[in-house]
C-alpha cells in the first residue's frame, strides 16, 4: 500500500494550466500539483465546479474577513469531494472495457504489482474467485493526492481598506499556507523557489504539518530543489523546528517550465549524484536534529527516521530517460509537466495557444525577460501575451492595469510596492528615461528593457478562464511558460496516451532531433553563461569573475561526470549512446571557445578537465 501507485506525477504548471488537475487525474491514482498563487482565479473556479457539480456557491469577496485564506481552504475541500466522489464510482465501476476502473488498471506500469493482479484476474473463469479477485483489486486501489504549491518569493504584505499594513500573518504566501493547513486534504505542499524564513516559521503553528504517534504526518512537506546544498540548508531549517521533509523534488534549473533558477553552472546529473551518494547521510543528520526539536516541544521522538523520498524532473521525454533516472539514482518518482500541456483532458489551455504549442519547434521557446521578478521566464514565442503587449507599446501606452499585483516588488517611485509591468511603473521609468542624454541605441535598449515585462500574474490565468467560458470582469491574453522539452511533442494527446509514451507503450515524439535531457540541459546552461557574461563585459568586477569561474568550473566537471556516466546507459542502444557522447564533446568545445573568447571574464586558465 505504501508504494505509489505510479512513478511520475504532474507537477504544478503556471497558475492555471494545472488549477483543477487533480479532478482530472487523481482519481487514476496520479499525484499533481495546484498553484495557490492567484486566489481570484482560485474563486473563480470553485464557483465554477459548484456549478458543475450542483452544489451551493456563497461567494467569499474581496471584502471578507482573511479571504484569501478562505478561498483557498474552499476550493481545495470542493476539490477534494469531487475525487472522492468521482473515485467511489470508479470502484463501483464494472470490470468491463471502457470503464473508469478498467481505464484505472490499462495506465499502469508494466511492472506495477496492481497491473499484474488485475491481469491475474481477467484469466480466471471461476465466476466466485474471479469475484473475489474484483473485490481485492478495489480495496486495493487509491487516488492521486492532490497536492498544492507555493512559490516562495510571491509573498506580497498586504494593506487594509485605509491603508495600513496588515499583519505579516496576511501576507500572499503566509495566507495561502494557512488556507491549505486549514483544509481537509491530506497531502503535500510544495514550497518553492528558495527558502521563506518567515513562511517556514509559520508552519510550526498548524498541528497537521507534524507526525502523529504512528510516524503518519496528515499534510507533508515537499520542496522543489535545484541542488544539494539548498536541500541540507533548507531541510536543517525545518528540522529544527521538528517539521519533517518528506520530498527532495530535484528540477533542472534551466530545462524545465515557468522560472527558470540556474544553479551557478550545477548540472542536473551531478547534482542527482550527490543525493544518491549523501542520501542516507541527509536523513540521519536531520533525524538527529529532528528529535532534538521534537524534545523541545514535548514531542515524543522518532527511533526511526521517517521516509524521504527523492524525485526528478525538468526535461524528461522518454521511457528510457525517465527509467534510468529512477534506478540509477534510486529515485522514488519523476515529474512531467510540459507535454501534459498537449493533452486537454489534463491541463487548461485555451485553442489558439493550443494550436501555437502544437506546432512549436525548438526556436519558439526561448528564455525570456518578462517576468516582473527579474528571473528568465521559459516563453513561448507570439504567445497572445506577448503580443498584446508588443501592441500596447505601438500604442504608446505600455504596461498593465496590473489587476491582481501578486508580483508588486519595486519601491523606485512609489512608497507602497508596485509591479515592474504595471503601466504605471512603466509610464515612471519610461519618463525618467527621457530625461537623460542618451544616444539612440542606448534609448532603445533602456527603453526595450523596461518594456518588455508582461503581466504574467494576470495572463497566465486566462487558459482556465477561456476554456471553461467564465466570465470576468477583467480579460487578459494568455501566457504561457513551456519548457524546451515541448519542441519534441507535437500530437494533442489524451492522459492515456500520455501515460502509455510515459511508461514506454508508444512514443509521442514528433520528427525532430532530440537529444538526451542531460546533454539538452548543458546546452542551455552553455548559452546562459555566454549571454550572461555578454550583458557584463562593461561592468566585470572581482565578484562576477568569481561567479563565472565557479560556473564554468562546474560546467566542466559536469562535462566530465557525463563522459563516465553515458556509457551506462545500457538501456540504450550503442548509436544512441555513440550520439551523446559525441553531443558531449560538441558542448564541451563550445564552453571551450567561449572561455577563449571571454577569458577576462575568468580568473585562471581552462580547467584541465577541459582538455581531458
Amino acid at each position: 500500500m505504501n508504494k505509489p501507485i505510479h512513478t511520475f506525477h504532474v507537477p504544478v504548471m503556471g497558475t492555471a494550466f494545472s488549477i483543477d488537475t487533480p479532478i482530472k487525474v487523481a482519481r487514476y491514482g496520479i499525484h499533481s500539483v495546484i498553484s495557490l498563487v492567484d486566489d481570484t482565479l482560485i474563486e473563480q473556479m470553485r464557483k465554477f465546479y459548484c456549478e458543475k457539480e450542483n452544489e451551493h456557491y456563497t461567494p467569499i469577496t474581496k471584502y471578507d474577513d482573511d479571504f484569501r485564506a478562505r478561498r483557498i481552504t474552499a476550493y481545495l475541500d470542493l476539490v477534494n469531494r469531487i475525487v472522492q466522489r468521482q473515485f467511489t464510482e470508479l470502484k463501483a465501476s464494472l470490470f468491463e472495457p471502457g470503464t473508469e476502473i478498467t481505464k484505472y488498471f490499462e495506465m499502469l506500469p508494466e511492472d506495477s504489482v496492481l497491473k499484474a493482479a488485475w491481469r491475474h484476474m481477467l484469466s480466471q473463469t471461476d465466476p466466485k474467485l474471479k469475484a473475489d479477485l474484483q473485490k481485492n483489486l478495489r480495496e486495493s486501489i487509491r487516488p492521486g493526492d492532490i497536492n498544492v504549491n507555493i512559490m516562495t518569493k510571491l509573498d506580497r504584505n498586504n494593506y487594509d481598506a485605509q491603508g495600513a499594513l496588515m499583519p505579516a500573518e496576511f501576507s500572499d504566501a503566509l495566507s495561502a499556507l494557512r488556507g491549505y493547513a486549514q483544509s481537509s486534504l491530506q497531502s503535500a505542499i510544495v514550497f518553492s523557489a528558495g527558502i521563506n524564513r518567515r513562511l517556514y516559521t509559520y508552519a510550526e503553528q498548524f498541528k497537521d504539518f507534524y507526525a502523529d504517534a504512528a510516524g503518519n504526518i496528515k499534510k507533508r512537506i515537499i520542496l522543489k530543489v535545484t541542488d544539494f546544498r539548498s536541500s541540507i540548508v533548507q531541510g536543517k531549517f525545518f528540522a529544527k523546528k521538528g517539521l519533517w521533509i518528506s520530498e527532495y523534488r530535484v528540477e533542472s534549473g534551466l530545462n524545465c517550465g515557468g522560472h527558470a533558477f540556474a544553479s551557478d553552472g550545477y548540472l542536473m546529473g551531478p547534482i542527482l549524484e550527490e543525493f544518491r551518494v549523501k542520501r542516507q547521510q541527509l536523513i540521519e543528520e536531520l533525524h538527529k536534529i529532528y528529535n532534538e526539536a521534537l524534545k523541545l516541544k514535548d514531542r515524543v521522538p522518532f527511533a526511526k527516521a521517517h521516509e524521504v523520498k527523492i524525485t526528478a524532473q525538468g526535461g524528461i521525454g522518454t521511457y528510457r530517460e525517465d527509467r534510468f533516472l529512477r534506478e540509477h539514482y534510486g529515485l522514488n518518482g519523476t515529474g512531467w509537466a510540459t507535454p501534459f500541456l498537449l493533452c486537454p483532458e489534463v491541463t487548461n489551455v485555451d485553442p489558439i495557444t493550443l494550436d501555437k504549442l502544437a506546432k512549436a519547434g525548438e526556436k519558439d521557446l526561448y528564455l525570456s525577460d518578462v517576468s516582473p521578478l527579474g528571473v528568465p521566464f521559459n516563453s513561448l514565442r507570439d504567445s497572445l501575451s506577448d503580443i498584446e503587449k508588443n501592441l500596447k507599446v505601438m500604442r504608446g501606452r505600455p504596461g498593465s492595469a496590473c489587476p491582481k499585483s501578486h508580483l508588486v516588488s519595486n519601491t523606485e517611485f512609489t512608497e507602497q510596492p508596485i509591479c515592474t509591468a504595471s503601466r504605471q511603473y512603466q509610464k515612471l521609468k519610461i519618463d525618467q528615461l527621457n530625461t537623460l542624454d542618451l544616444d539612440e541605441i542606448e534609448y532603445k535598449k533602456r527603453f526595450d528593457a523596461i518594456v518588455v515585462k508582461a503581466c504574467i500574474c494576470h495572463d497566465l490565468s486566462q487558459p482556465a478562464v477561456i476554456k471553461n467560458n467564465i466570465e470576468t470582469r477583467v480579460p487578459g491574453f494568455t501566457a504561457v511558460c513551456p519548457g524546451p522539452n515541448l519542441a519534441y511533442f507535437s500530437k494533442i494527446a489524451t492522459l492515456k496516451e500520455m501515460a502509455d509514451h510515459i511508461y514506454g507503450r508508444i512514443s509521442l515524439l514528433n520528427d525532430t532531433p532530440r537529444p538526451n535531457m542531460f546533454i539538452k540541459e548543458l546546452g542551455m546552461y552553455v548559452d546562459y553563461l555566454k549571454k550572461d557574461i555578454t550583458k557584463s563585459l562593461g561592468i566585470m568586477n572581482e565578484q562576477k569573475i568569481k561567479y563565472f569561474t565557479e560556473f564554468k568550473n562546474n560546467l566542466f566537471e559536469g562535462i566530465e561526470y557525463y563522459r563516465k556516466l553515458f556509457p551506462q546507459m545500457m538501456e540504450e542502444s550503442l548509436e544512441y549512446r555513440t550520439k551523446t557522447l559525441n553531443d558531449l564533446e560538441a558542448c564541451n568545445q563550445r564552453l571551450q571557445a567561449m572561455v577563449e573568447e571571454f577569458a577576462p571574464a575568468f580568473a585562471e586558465p581552462i580547467s584541465s578537465l577541459a582538455v581531458a
